[in-house]
């Protein structure tokens, strides 16, 4: 049992006794074993700190509190810290010490009560009914702008060589590759994209994307009987790209990506034309080519850039800025970034897509082109997260030659994921499924979005897990960048 109230070690008066607040404590840095210990405690039990579901360095813990001020630390890996996120005092000997506010009654949220849910048994839920109580003020518009203008200002005076690591690999694909082996690359590396090199031409062309295996496979879906299964394991990237087996039909808005001009930046370019780049064009890398002749022959592909690592040099950057960053600490509900369900958050207006995990492949595969949406909630009839699909999941069917087999409309979207449960061992990283809640500051999304592999997170009530809205990279960028 958590030890309740704190009316003998709280550092401040206005304490009720018979009133007692459920209040959520987060560790966002990491470690193995995390306690918090406060005045609640009388500073000698620690409390015990559980990692958040997919999200497993940052811990939480959930403790009934008197209203009034109380003082807290945290024991991580055995040693005393404090968040230096979170407000602190220092009453003695030079101890630093968080502290919180807890209000009284007449200034808490309406609590809402958890409804019984039917997720799979590998997603353990939190009944629990919390709130954050820590009061965040709002911002005037043009505190925001100040913000929005230093980030703007740090991009624009870093370059595409701060991305580059001191050691890697980037995969390239020739367009005389067949397109199917091509997917059986991406899946065993890990990765949703890849550069294309046209021998002939000593130059890169295009990228071959999951958008483009999901157009490629629902166009087999309805052509592929005119196709011999040889044709369909030899034709190349370059035929495809050339329409020669592509049948594309006039009402099909959705190109494939080796169909356009490449998109791609130097390495001299500012980190904020790079984001820039990539949100104009709809893409989720770009390549970062030099070539040391003006006539651009002889390319060199340095590195793929990507909106997560910008992100993260923002992070690293402004990280400890809080007290001259305001926007960083607000709520993301209150935010113009994100879907969101209607009267949730101030986000776009689209309609948030969600389907259920009877649905069929093929309605979602349509669902992700057709809504220009990188991924979908996958939740039970009462709106709960289950899972997530999105596009990078297609590459999945190239695993024993699983597309082979496939009938998109017969194939229901529980069936395709547990064909990709293993990717993880496949090489590369993958976001999977990480949530927030809607009152998690922007500093802390960002700070998860900054993470390798993850895209988006999926915002979802405390308790019941019901989904409220979607925030990812791009949107970050679009707010942040105007």
């Amino acid at each position: 049992m958590f030890p309740a109230g704190g009316e003998q070690g709280s550092s401040g008066g206005g304490v009720i006794p018979s009133v007692l607040v459920p209040t959520r404590f987060v560790w966002p840095h990491g470690g193995r074993r995390v306690f918090l210990v406060g005045s609640f405690t009388r500073w000698v039990d620690t409390l015990p700190m559980s990692p958040v579901e997919g999200c497993p360095s940052v811990f939480q813990a959930i403790c009934n509190l008197s209203p009034g001020y109380h003082q807290y630390k945290f024991i991580v890996d055995g040693d005393c810290r404090h968040d230096e996120q979170q407000p602190v005092v220092t009453p003695t000997f030079g101890t630093v010490n968080n502290v919180l506010l807890v209000p009284g009654p007449e200034l808490l949220p309406t609590a809402v009560s958890p409804e019984p849910l039917g997720l799979r048994a590998n997603m353990e839920v939190d009944h629990d009914v919390f709130q954050r109580v820590e009061p965040v003020q709002r911002i005037s518009d043009a505190e925001i702008e100040i913000s929005r203008r230093r980030i703007a200002d740090f991009l624009s005076a870093r370059t595409a060589y701060d991305l580059l690591p001191e050691s890697g690999k980037v995969v390239a694909l020739d367009i005389s590759l067949p397109v199917k082996q091509a997917f059986h690359v991406l899946y065993e590396q890990g990765i949703s994209v890849a550069p294309l090199w046209d021998f002939n031409k000593g130059e890169f062309v295009g990228m071959l994307s999951a958008s483009d295996f999901i157009t490629i496979l629902r166009e087999l879906g309805n052509y592929g009987a005119i196709l011999s299964e040889e044709e369909l394991e030899t034709h190349t990237i370059a035929a495809w790209k050339g329409q020669k087996m592509f049948i594309k039909r006039q009402s099909d808005q959705s190109t494939p990506s080796f169909q356009r001009p490449l998109v791609y930046v130097s390495p001299y370019d500012s980190l904020k034309d790079v984001a820039q780049r990539i949100l104009q064009n709809g893409v989720a890398t770009v390549p970062v080519i030099y070539s040391s002749t003006q006539d651009g022959s002889s390319p060199q592909l340095l590195h793929l850039a990507s909106l997560s690592e910008i992100l993260k040099c923002i992070c690293r950057h402004f990280r400890h800025a809080a007290g001259s960053m305001p926007l960083l600490q607000q709520p993301i509900c209150v935010l113009p970034i994100g879907t969101w369900i209607p009267e949730i958050g101030n986000g776009g207006r689209r309609p948030l897509a969600m389907l259920r995990p009877i649905a069929s492949l093929s309605s979602a595969l349509s669902l992700l082109l057709e809504a220009n949406v990188s991924a979908i909630p996958i939740v039970d009839d009462n709106g709960s997260l289950l899972d997530i699909y999105s596009r990078s999941d297609i590459t999945a069917l190239a695993k024993d030659r699983a597309y082979a087999q496939v009938q998109l409309d017969k194939m229901n979207i529980q069936q395709a994921l547990q064909l990709g449960q293993d990717r993880s061992t496949a090489g590369g990283s993958h976001g999977g499924l990480q949530m927030c809640l809607r009152s998690d500051s922007l500093q802390k999304v960002m700070e998860f979005l900054a993470n390798p592999g993850v895209r988006r997170l999926i915002c979802v009530e405390a308790g019941s897990k019901r989904v409220e809205g979607i925030i990812s990279l791009s949107d970050i960028f679009k707010f942040l960048l105007g």
